[in-house]
């Protein structure tokens, strides 16, 4: 409990450092879980004779299920604290990530998809709302956008990683893979991250959690930026969703391995996530975020051309963009919300990975009708809706 003093983890401490590397460790272990079937989705359409879009369900189950289940597992730590829901979610992912290798049909790998997504909502909101408690608030962007990087660098090692053993041996072995790694990060975390100290325990039943929901929804500041996650997430699933089923065909025709080599354009992420951030603390989120977003734009524009050069670099442009655009965002949600902040990141990125989920399976029926141009084009309309929700946000700013 807070009794005034200033106990925040201060940056240059052992127990600071210990924090970040724990989040990041715990960040990349989640993201790696949740997106390493997404350069999968060529093989589960052959292997399992469904298609494209029917392909990204594995995918879009684990963010839709993992959206809902983030406003629990909200209250749950607001209940009984963060540090043991996050270790209980990692350990959980990585058992049912080797349970997935084992799925004997097409069903059943959904089924288990989904109950990863369950699994997995124990830590995103839960780590935003630890450092908005924990890291003294100077270093709070650096530190959200250190677990940002670790995200986008999980993302980047699951799609390659599985990509790779998926071409040497199976699928099969990818996934377990991925799985085994997450019950290591299990136990990194457990011994790594400090336990709370200015955690307010509050009681999280069913009136409390509907009061919260009331409070955040009445403020504009803050569904401006769920609006900002569901946009922006539904825009960066999309691409990647699609841009392996691209390499995939004419006139590129790469092979799963190569097209898994593409996914290191994630390091831009790792290094937009704490740029960004920095940026913001310097020259406000609400000038910042505008930016990021057009840039996200501009990637699109780029991978355009059926040429191998401007899709690698309008995926690096649009990836770097995207994290920063995130790493804000996800940041200034824990500063608006005054009370009840698990709940806020956990309405957020409710938001967020509903965005993953509807955007990312409706982008199939635009691949199937229009190809690339179609999925470019759906895009580009949930970035300008961006746009558009990011100018009021940047009003609402904290002056600098």
């Amino acid at each position: 409990m807070d009794d005034g003093t200033n106990d925040y983890l201060q940056a240059g401490t052992p127990a600071f450092r210990r924090a970040r590397i724990s989040l990041f460790v715990a960040g990349f272990s989640t993201f790696a879980t949740l997106y390493c079937v997404q350069p999968l989705m060529p093989e589960f359409a052959r292997d399992f004779a469904v298609s494209p879009a029917q392909s990204s369900l594995a995918l879009s189950l684990s963010t839709g299920f993992l959206a809902v289940s983030m406003l629990v597992a909200g209250a749950v730590s607001d209940g009984i604290g963060r540090k043991p829901v996050m270790m209980a979610s990692l350990l959980a992912s990585g058992l049912l990530g080797i349970v997935a290798g084992l799925a004997p049909d097409w069903h059943w790998l959904l089924l288990v998809r989904a109950l990863e997504g369950v699994a997995l909502s124990g830590l995103p909101a839960v780590a935003m709302a630890y450092v908005a408690e924990e890291v003294d608030p100077r270093a709070a962007g650096v530190t959200m956008g250190l677990y940002i990087g670790g995200t986008a660098l999980g993302g980047m090692s699951g799609r390659v990683l599985t990509a790779l053993v998926a071409d040497v041996s199976s699928w099969r072995a990818a996934v377990v893979t991925v799985g085994v790694l997450g019950l290591v990060a299990a136990g990194w975390l457990a011994a790594g991250l400090p336990a709370s100290r200015r955690f307010v325990r509050r009681a999280a039943g069913r009136r409390e959690l509907m009061e919260a929901w009331r409070r955040h929804l009445a403020d504009p500041g803050l569904l401006g930026l769920f609006a900002m996650g569901f946009l922006t997430m539904g825009a960066f699933v999309t691409v990647y969703n699609y841009a392996g089923f691209r390499l995939a065909e004419a006139p590129f025709d790469l092979r799963p391995a190569v097209v898994g080599t593409i996914f290191l354009v994630y390091l831009a992420g790792v290094v937009g996530s704490p740029w960004f951030g920095g940026l913001a603390g310097r020259l406000g989120q609400g000038r910042v975020l505008p930016a990021a977003v057009g840039l996200t734009l501009a990637g699109v524009a780029l991978m355009l051309p059926p040429w191998l050069p401007t899709m690698t670099a309008g995926l690096a442009l649009f990836t770097f963009a995207f994290f920063g655009a995130h790493s804000i965002a996800s940041g200034w949600i824990g500063q608006r919300a005054k009370v009840a902040r698990g709940q806020a990141s956990a309405m957020y990125l409710f938001c967020y990975y509903m965005g993953s989920t509807v955007a990312g399976t409706a982008g199939g029926l635009f691949w199937s009708g229009f190809g690339w141009p179609g999925v470019a084009g759906f895009v580009a309309v949930l970035l300008g809706a961006a746009l558009l929700v990011a100018r009021p946000l940047g009003r609402m700013a904290p002056p600098r």
